[in-house]
């Protein structure tokens, strides 16, 4: 698969039913949570669905998403918990 490094990317984190959460990047938010929630895109959430989007950042550039996916995968549990929630309380709760 080959990607436009100039474009539109996202880094977003799910929350899983079992209350997990899991980090990706993406260059089409809306698909890739349909492609999640119909058990496609990632073997770490079988088992664990449906998902629901609780953090996305956009990016202009691709390496820049994966840097900060890398980043974001680093942080504890407690710390992504205090990311989503100033992240909801400044762009209220997402929904796709």
């Amino acid at each position: 698969m080959s990607f436009k490094r100039n474009a539109v990317f996202f880094v977003y984190i799910v929350k899983c039913a079992n209350g997990t959460y899991y980090t990706g990047y993406t260059n089409n938010l809306e698909n890739r949570i349909k492609l999640h929630n119909k058990g496609d895109g990632a073997k770490y959430l079988k088992g664990k669905l449906p998902v629901q989007l609780v953090y996305a950042k956009e990016y202009k550039y691709y390496k820049n998403a994966l840097h900060a996916e890398r980043n974001l995968k680093k942080l504890t549990r407690k710390e992504k918990e205090v990311l989503i929630s100033n992240y909801e309380r400044t762009n209220g709760n997402l929904s796709l």
